[in-house]
């Protein structure tokens, strides 16, 4: 169990679940059975950023005249943008995972897709859907990066974020808003925060642990606590981003510097001021299991925040990000 706090006494460029579950409800019909695509063994294929990763899609026969279309499913606008579209023969690829996808293709019943140098926005849904006349079938699978989620704020306070600012915040600080998968597995982790944000599919939520006043009153249970679809321009709140594996170095120069003195001794470096989601990717990767008393006195190992103090002062050391 942990607690994220917000950022500690280090300079940063800015201040501050697994697969989605989809129920059949009661009473409705099963899915038909699948003719031609083999069920996936595994529905959730895990990996990382900057990872290969292969989503399975097997025949189980060729029909004779046929397509493979691999798609994936868009939870911010509700919408399948096609990635690859092959007739066994030739195949022709589409939008921006264009030159980072290519069919496994191992033997001739095989439409697996690959997926190189993984990103944080490629997680999600996709399906592979045998296109056949009137007998079209698919498979779903989720692609699950293993990674972390934190709270985020701008420098002017909280509840400052419509849904686009707060996007490209997260963006800003090498992340990307948090999808409710991933904000769910991180409360179940141990994140406890009051302050409500903004994730991917537009929707508000605060994740609650220990149910206190400021944060709906202890009556209430624990849990991922939701405001709703909210107005995308006019509704303000904080932002959940989500962060994967680094590709580079944090390190921590000590010293007295103020922010202009910390950006030039990490350039010294050939390195650069560490980004939020930076800090927090190096954080997951090396854990303070051990929380000392000189390190803010708190009994969860986090990461400290003293917030936004004046660039000018000479008081803090600085993280430096090397890719």
């Amino acid at each position: 169990m942990h607690r994220l706090l917000l950022l500690g006494s280090l300079w940063l460029l800015a201040a501050p679940l697994a697969s989605s579950i989809f129920q059949r409800p009661t009473g409705s019909p099963a899915p038909p059975r699948l003719q031609y695509l083999l069920e996936p063994l595994h529905a959730t294929v895990h990996t990382q950023r900057g990872a290969t990763a292969t989503l399975p899609c097997v025949l189980r026969a060729l029909p004779r005249n046929y397509r493979v279309k691999w798609s994936k499913v868009e939870p911010a606008n509700y919408r399948e943008s096609i990635i690859i579209i092959t007739n066994g023969l030739y195949h022709k690829n589409y939008g921006p995972l264009s030159p980072r996808v290519r069919l496994r293709h191992s033997h001739r019943y095989d439409a697996s897709l690959t997926i190189t140098d993984v990103a944080l926005e490629d997680e999600g849904r996709y399906r592979c859907q045998l296109v056949n006349g009137l007998e079209d079938e698919s498979v779903s699978l989720m692609l699950h990066l293993e990674g972390i989620v934190f709270p985020y704020q701008p420098s002017t306070g909280r509840y400052k974020f419509n849904y686009h600012e707060a996007k490209r915040a997260c963006e800003q600080q090498d992340s990307r808003l948090a999808t409710y998968q991933q904000l769910y597995k991180a409360w179940t982790e141990g994140l406890d925060w009051c302050n409500a944000g903004w994730i991917l599919d537009g929707t508000v939520h605060y994740p609650i642990i220990n149910s206190r006043e400021p944060c709906g009153g202890r009556l209430l249970l624990p849990g991922v606590r939701t405001y709703g679809a909210r107005d995308k321009q006019k509704d303000r709140f904080d932002a959940f981003c989500f962060t994967s594996a680094l590709q580079g170095q944090v390190y921590f120069i000590r010293g007295h510097l103020n922010f202009k003195e910390a950006g030039q001794a990490c350039r010294n470096h050939g390195a650069a001021v560490a980004k939020v989601g930076q800090l927090y990717s190096a954080w997951k990767r090396y854990p303070i299991t051990t929380p000392r008393e000189r390190c803010g006195g708190l009994p969860d190992p986090g990461i400290r925040s003293f917030g936004f103090p004046s660039k000018e002062l000479r008081t803090y050391g600085t993280y430096c990000y090397v890719g």
